[in-house]
């Protein structure tokens, strides 16, 4: 797995290298940054071969928020999860409106986090072989990871794809809230689910005229329903 390049940022030093140390082991090519700045300045200059970004939240120059942010901006797909000391529930919505994938706490299991690298890194790049599904002009490449809506490619972040998808693949099943949080986020979620909704949003307006197949049931979550 050498080819797959990993950007730990951290402004300690302890915390890279015992992050580095336990991501070695398993093939990945490993980046350091120090700071926010950093973090840009290797990012640019490596984006073709980093893959996924572990990022500090609280840091000097650029906070983690700044760096995410700017990552965004020109690349919607990368996975980006937050290493945070903070556990607030708004700090988490915050994070997810800007385009988190995953959070991990500290201080944190090294091998509950090589896990979850592991665990995101396949759902993003795992080889997949199955045929396009046609939902209504909806079209999902599994294989590519991409959307198209009656021709014209979309541009979804990976958890917005990956809710898409979920919903798309139990059509007409009415989904709450909670099983949407333990299935599309891959772990027990205890914070608001108010993030789903946020992310739906997001969606229907992205699907333009699309967007009313994902219908929301009272009290209960969303369904994905073509009729």
């Amino acid at each position: 797995m050498s080819d797959i390049g990993i950007l730990v940022v951290d402004d300690e030093e302890r915390m890279r290298k015992l992050v580095k140390d336990f991501l070695k082991v398993k093939g990945y090519t490993i980046l350091e940054a120090e700071d926010g700045e950093k973090a840009l300045e290797v990012y640019e200059e490596n984006k073709n071969k980093i893959k996924l970004v572990l990022l500090d939240v609280m840091m000097p120059k650029l906070d983690g928020w700044s760096v995410l942010r700017q990552i965004r901006q020109n690349n919607t797909k990368i996975p980006i999860i937050m290493l945070t000391a903070r556990a607030e529930e708004q700090d988490e919505l915050f994070g997810f409106e800007l385009g988190v994938d995953e959070y991990i706490s500290k201080p944190f299991s090294p091998k509950i986090l090589v896990a979850r690298v592991e665990a995101i890194l396949k759902r993003v790049y795992g080889n997949k072989e199955e045929e396009l599904k046609n939902h209504s002009g909806i079209v999902i490449d599994e294989a590519g990871r991409t959307v198209n809506v009656d021709g014209k490619l979309i541009e979804l972040s990976l958890r917005e794809y990956e809710l898409l998808k979920y919903l798309v693949d139990n059509e007409n099943i009415a989904l709450s809230r909670d099983k949407i949080l333990n299935n599309v986020w891959n772990y027990d979620y205890y914070g608001d689910s108010r993030t789903i909704d946020s992310h739906i949003k997001k969606i229907r307006h992205k699907l333009g005229k699309k967007g009313k197949y994902i219908k929301t049931m009272r009290g209960v979550g969303y369904k994905f329903e073509t009729k």
